[in-house]
């Protein structure tokens, strides 16, 4: 119960990048795997909500734009075959500065097996910190 969904979370945290600086996310494969009114919850709690395939690319492109280095690393995984949920500790250059943090991710499914929903429970004052700029910024990009 679960595995497809896992692998697809694997799949699709592997397109945001390997750490190294030449690896950018793979925009369009990260949209492939979304349904077309996705909505990503940026972090929990008090997060932007992104909405819809023509936010999301904005949004990834945004963050393309501060965040370099980008690697999703896998502590834990627990699914069904409607819900999947990981615990990360992901590491990024952002700003020019290294940011590691940790998180939990939870992605939801719809029928077609496509991620519906998928938000991100971070401890934005240590990542913040770590990137010297406010959550305003983090959120809007300046």
């Amino acid at each position: 119960m679960g595995r497809k969904q896992e692998e697809l979370v694997r799949e699709f945290c592997a397109a945001w990048g390997d750490g190294s600086l030449e690896t950018k996310p793979d925009v369009e494969k990260i949209l492939s795997m979304m349904a077309e009114d996705a909505e990503w919850q940026l972090w929990v709690p008090g997060g932007p909500i992104v909405k819809g395939k023509a936010a999301l690319r904005e949004e990834i492109e945004r963050q393309k734009r501060i965040a370099t280095n980008n690697k999703c690393n896998e502590v834990n995984i627990l699914s069904s075959d409607v819900m999947v949920m990981q615990e990360r500790s992901d590491t990024a250059m952002i700003l020019g500065k290294p940011c590691p943090h940790q998180m939990v991710a939870i992605y939801e499914f719809d029928e077609q097996g496509l991620i519906s929903r998928w938000r991100e429970y971070l401890d934005m004052a240590d990542l913040t910190r770590k990137m010297g700029v406010d959550e305003t910024f983090a959120g809007t990009g300046g």
